[in-house]
C-alpha cells in the first residue's frame, strides 16, 4: 500500500499531494489506527448532476459549495446526454472547457453520464465530444431508446459500452431493472481495466431493490481484482458527497482503497493516467 502511495504522489496534480497520505496513514493520534474493515473517506464524488440534466435543481457553483463544505477534493459534473428528456445536448458537453477547474477550492472534472442505446452499446454522444472530457460514465436508463430486455440482451449492451474505449465508468449496474449477468460484467470490467460505480442514490432514492444486486456485484469485483467507482449520484447540490450506505456495503465485502478509483483525487488522476486521460489540473 506505502508503494501505491508514493507513486500515486509523483503523478498527483499540483495541490493535492497530501491526501493520501493523510487517508492512508492517518495523522496524529489515529495514525496507524485504521482496520482493515474500515474505509478512508471518500473525497472525490464522480457523479454529480446539475440543472443540465433537466431534472436536477442546483448550478455547478452551489454543488462545488456544498462539496467544499463536506470535505471533498473535487466533484465530476455528470449531467445526463441528450437521450434523457431534458438532458444536456451535444453544445452543453462541448462547452464544459468553460467551467473553472477549481470553484470553492474543489476541482471541477467535465464529465457526462452518457445512455447506453442498444445492445451494441452505442452512446447518445459522439466520440468528438467525449474525447474532450475528463471522465465519462455510461449506463442504461428508461425512455432514452434502450427499454431493457434479457438478461443476455441487457448484459451485451453492458458489455459492448465497457468496449468503447472512452467510456470509463459503467454507473449503476446493479440495477433491478436491466439485469445482468454480474460474473461476466466484473471479468470483462477488470479485462479492460474499468470501474463498475456503487451509486449511493440507488439506496436511497431510485432503483429499489439494488442492495443484494450491489452486493453481488462488489463481491464478484473483489474476486477478480477489479476496480470500483463510488458515487452520489446526487440530483441536488446537498447530496454531493453523501456515500453512507455505498461505503457500508465496501467496508463490509473488505475492499481495499486502491480498488476505489475515486477515494482520493490523487488516486483518480493515477486510473485516468493508466487510461491515458491525465488530468491536467493547475493551481
Amino acid at each position: 500500500m506505502v508503494e501505491g502511495s508514493r507513486r500515486a504522489e509523483r503523478l498527483a496534480p499540483k495541490g493535492v499531494k497530501r491526501t493520501m497520505e493523510r487517508d492512508l496513514h492517518g495523522t496524529g493520534s489515529d495514525r496507524g489506527t485504521m482496520s482493515s474493515s474500515e474505509f478512508p473517506p471518500i473525497r472525490v464524488d464522480l457523479h454529480v448532476h446539475t440543472v443540465a440534466s433537466g431534472h436536477a435543481y442546483s448550478t455547478v457553483e452551489e454543488c462545488a459549495r456544498y462539496a467544499a463544505s463536506k470535505g471533498l477534493e473535487a466533484i465530476a459534473v455528470a449531467d445526463h446526454g441528450p437521450a434523457v428528456p431534458g438532458g444536456g445536448n451535444l453544445y452543453h458537453f462541448w462547452n464544459l472547457k468553460v467551467l473553472p477547474r477549481r470553484w470553492h477550492g474543489v476541482w471541477i472534472l467535465r464529465s457526462v453520464e452518457a445512455n447506453i442505446l442498444d445492445t451494441g452499446g452505442r452512446l447518445d454522444l459522439p466520440d468528438r465530444v467525449l474525447e474532450k472530457l475528463d471522465l465519462v460514465l455510461a449506463g442504461i436508463h428508461p425512455y432514452t431508446g434502450y427499454e431493457g430486455g434479457s438478461v443476455e440482451e441487457n448484459t451485451r449492451a453492458l458489455l459492448a459500452a465497457l468496449a468503447h474505449p472512452l467510456v470509463d465508468v459503467i454507473v449503476h449496474p446493479d440495477n433491478p431493472n436491466y439485469p445482468v449477468d454480474m460474473r461476466r460484467l466484473s471479468e470483462a470490467a477488470k479485462r479492460y481495466g474499468k470501474a463498475l460505480e456503487v451509486n449511493n442514490s440507488s439506496f436511497v432514492y431510485t432503483r429499489e431493490g439494488s442492495d443484494p444486486l450491489c452486493r453481488e456485484m462488489v463481491r464478484e469485483v473483489k474476486r477478480v481484482g477489479g476496480l470500483l467507482a463510488v458515487g452520489s449520484d446526487a440530483h441536488v447540490a446537498t447530496f454531493a458527497g453523501e456515500f453512507g450506505h455505498a461505503v457500508e456495503i465496501i467496508e463490509q465485502n473488505d475492499v481495499s482503497p486502491q480498488a476505489v478509483i475515486n477515494y482520493s483525487i490523487m488516486r483518480l488522476e493515477e486510473f485516468l493516467r493508466q487510461r491515458g486521460k491525465p488530468l491536467e489540473l493547475e493551481g
